[in-house]
């Protein structure tokens, strides 16, 4: 599944504004504009994503 698609994903679970995710997750609060407008990430950069997601889920699993 495409990045996009997983944070798209995760926004909508965790009713996150796409600017606090690029924040917290990248430090970049246009992370997420620029990833709808055709940013394509490295791979340093898509699993710092992805272990950002990984970890909020498994602070606030209930």
């Amino acid at each position: 599944m495409p990045l996009l698609r997983k944070i798209e994903i995760f926004l909508k679970e965790t009713n996150m504004p796409w600017t606090k995710f690029g924040r917290l997750s990248v430090r970049d609060p246009r992370f997420v504009e620029d990833l709808r407008n055709g940013r394509q990430p490295g791979k340093t950069v898509s699993d710092r994503v992805e272990y950002f997601m990984n970890l909020w889920r498994a602070d606030h699993a209930r």
